[in-house]
Order: structure tokens, then C-alpha cells, then sequence
């Protein structure tokens, strides 16, 4: 803001078009992963990452500033749906939870190393870090098979079958596997005059409404003030940002671990609602800290208050409600809407994230005691909403996963 002279609404769209951007490059995500191909798809995400990025790190006016974060926005867009689509694709079902939550705890890594060397680091030096992994997968795909349902998909049953073994060692009998993914892919073609009119037929409104649901929901339940402004909380609070941000670093990616390891042990059920029900508790303690702020005698707790809920709120989300939301989107959709369901609920998730992170600063003004109380109601609501609604898909196929709602 003191760099580029910005102005409270002009920094705050420039933090939300990252989210608009993602929205656009959610709309294409799924029509580019089924025609294309998932690499291919990346490739082309990666093409906008590497050039927002550098255009944010040589911004000398707004202009610049904005256009580098929506094209960042734009590629996120397309690798939030295809990379949890592509790995719970291309992974067997008993490990299918831990790979796709590695996705997860890859993403914490890197904000990791932001909040590490943003106390160090200028904002042009971060936006060029920011490219170096781009680069690396730029180079990495060549390296990696397509998936084998999408080869399935477009006919190409030998190189399908050559994909499967390759993943699955030489040894292993794929001739079960790819039999299913066949059959599936077969009856994906029968409904091939699917259109979005389609989606909002009685037989595919759970798998809608649970994928529509938990996106809004983990959107609005904090993150994106949190995430985007945690320095912001802290200064507000009368906390060392530094300080704060520093242990954040060290701690998010630990977190992540331990959600990778329960996943598919505890199973996705409990460790959502175990997730959603820290969030609550972590937001109604910012509240607390935030209310009291300026009451005499119990200001003082205000500070240690605001670390302890930033802290656990960090923790609780990256163990579930971060990563869960899109490993259950990848999951529940069968293969006949599973392109136009996976857009529809990836741009739902953008959307709101955008609106979330654009208004989040001008709550903060309104009341900050307030904002984290709505927070707290919605992460209240999510355990309903999964105990309700959201199915364990544990150590079930794809394919079996279509059948268990089909017999509900």
C-alpha cells in the first residue's frame, strides 16, 4: 500500500482478484481437463502463473499490480479442479485420501515459505519465488502419465492400460481396475447429451448440493480474511506481526501432516466435522479478543487471545476443512456430469472466496467482533451440513461411490 499509494478499497480488490481470477479460470477448468487432457491443462495454468507473477514483481502502477494477480487467479483457477481430479483419478482407493491431501499440505508448504520470508522479503521478491514453482512443473509434467480414465474416455484403451500398469507396478493385475473404469467411462456415454439443465435433476441433487455446499461453506467460514490478513489481525490486536507470522510458518505445514495421515483412517465424516468444530471455536476466541479490546482491565488479554485463535484456526483448517472439501468433490460426481459439476462447484467456490476476501477488510472496519461471530455460526453449520448430508467415501472406488448414491 505505502509502495504504490493504495488506497483501503484499491488494496482490497487487489487482494480479492486472485479469487475473481480463479472464478474465470474455474468456469474453463474442467471443459479444458476434458478436452485437453489434465497436463496439458496445467501446462496452460502454469503459462498465467509465471506471467502474472512477473508482472506483479515489475508493477510500477496499479494497472500492472492488478492484472499480475488475475492472471495468477486465472491459473490457481484451473489447478484447484484438475490436480485433486487428476490424483484421486489416477490413485488406488485405499491411499486415495492421502494423496489427494497432499495437494493440501503442498499448498501449506508454500505458505510457509511466504509467511517466513514475508518478514524478510519484499513483495517483489516474494512474486518472483512465487514463479520458481511454476517453472518446476512446467518441466515436471513431462514426467508424469496422463490419467488413465481420461484416455479411457477418448478411446484410447491400450495407452489406458499401459498408464494403469505403469502406476500400479508391473506386477499388479489391472485387468479388474480397467474393466470398471471401461464400464463407467461407457456409461458416461450413454449420458452424453448431459447439459447444466441436467445437473438440477432429482437423481445428481445430493452430489450438487453436498459439492455446492461445502465450497460456500469453507469460503465463508473465515479463511479468506484470515489467510489473506493475518498480519492485518495481528496489528490490530496489538500482537508482533512478525512474530506471529513467523510461528504460523512453522506450524501450518505440521498440521497438514497430521490431516494427511488421518484422512484415510479416521475417514472424511469425522475429520470434517473435527475441523469445522475447532474453526468454531477459534473464531468465537477472536471474537472474544476483539470484544473486549477496549474494555478496561481485559484489553490486556486481547493480543495472546487474537495469537491463540489465528493459531488454532490455521491448525483446524489445514488438518480438514482446507483440503476436504475438494477431495470430496473429486470423488462424488460420476464421470457423465463430472466436467460440468466440477466447474459449476469450483466457480462456486472462487465466487464466494472473491466476495469473502473483497468485503472481509471493510468488516474488519464495520466490527471485528462481529465478523468472526458470523464466522462461528457458519463453522457451526458445516458440522451440521456434514452429519446431515456429506457420505464417508473412505476406501470405496470411484465407481462404488457412484452406486452408493444410487442406492440412498
Amino acid at each position: 500500500m505505502s509502495d504504490l499509494d493504495l488506497s483501503l478499497a484499491q488494496f482490497s480488490l487487489f487482494g480479492s482478484l486472485s479469487t475473481f481470477g480463479g472464478m474465470i479460470g474455474a468456469i474453463f477448468s474442467a471443459k479444458a481437463a476434458s478436452a485437453f487432457g489434465h497436463k496439458m491443462t496445467l501446462w496452460v495454468a502454469d503459462l498465467f502463473c509465471i506471467t502474472g507473477w512477473l508482472a506483479i514483481s515489475l508493477a510500477k502502477d496499479i494497472i500492472w499490480l492488478d492484472m499480475g494477480r488475475f492472471l495468477v487467479g486465472i491459473g490457481v483457477g484451473l489447478i484447484s479442479y484438475v490436480v485433486p481430479v487428476y490424483i484421486a483419478e489416477i490413485t488406488p482407493k485405499h491411499v486415495r485420501g492421502a494423496f489427494t491431501f497432499s495437494n493440501q499440505l503442498l499448498q501449506n508448504c508454500g505458505v510457509a515459505v511466504v509467511y517466513y520470508f514475508g518478514n524478510f522479503l519484499s513483495w517483489r521478491t516474494l512474486a518472483i519465488i512465487g514463479s520458481i514453482p511454476c517453472w518446476i512443473q512446467v518441466i515436471g509434467l513431462f514426467f508424469i502419465p496422463e490419467s488413465p480414465r481420461w484416455l479411457a474416455k477418448k478411446g484410447r484403451d491400450k495407452e489406458c492400460e499401459e498408464v494403469l500398469q505403469k502406476l500400479r507396478g508391473r506386477k499388479y493385475d489391472i485387468v479388474p481396475e480397467a474393466c470398471e473404469i471401461k464400464i463407467s467411462v461407457e456409461a458416461s456415454k450413454k449420458n452424453s447429451n448431459i447439459n447444466i439443465r441436467s445437473l438440477f435433476e432429482k437423481r445428481y441433487a445430493h452430489q450438487l448440493t453436498i459439492g455446492i455446499g461445502l465450497m460456500l461453506l469453507q469460503q465463508l467460514c473465515g479463511t479468506a480474511g484470515i489467510s489473506s490478513y493475518g498480519s492485518t489481525l495481528f496489528k490490530l490486536a496489538g500482537f508482533p506481526a512478525r512474530i506471529g507470522m513467523m510461528v504460523l510458518s512453522l506450524i501450518v505445514v505440521p498440521k497438514s501432516l497430521m490431516g494427511l495421515i488421518l484422512v484415510d483412517r479416521w475417514g472424511r465424516r469425522p475429520l470434517l466435522m473435527t475441523s469445522a468444530l475447532g474453526l468454531c471455536l477459534s473464531c468465537i476466541t477472536l471474537a472474544v479478543a476483539f470484544g473486549v479490546k477496549d474494555v478496561p482491565g481485559i484489553g490486556k488479554i486481547t493480543p495472546i487471545f487474537c495469537f491463540i485463535g489465528i493459531l488454532s484456526f490455521t491448525m483446524m483448517f489445514a488438518i480438514g476443512m482446507g483440503a476436504l472439501p475438494w477431495i470430496i468433490m473429486s470423488e462424488i460426481f460420476p464421470m457423465d456430469i463430472k466436467v460440468l459439476a466440477g466447474s459449476l462447484v469450483t466457480i462456486a467456490n472462487w465466487f464466494t472466496g472473491w466476495i469473502a476476501n473483497y468485503a472481509f477488510n471493510f468488516m474488519l472496519v464495520w466490527s471485528p467482533s462481529g465478523t468472526f461471530i458470523i464466522s462461528a455460526i457458519i463453522c457451526g453449520a458445516t458440522i451440521v451440513f456434514t452429519w446431515c448430508l456429506v457420505p464417508e467415501t473412505r476406501r470405496l472406488t470411484l465407481e462404488e461411490i457412484q452406486l452408493s448414491f444410487v442406492n440412498v
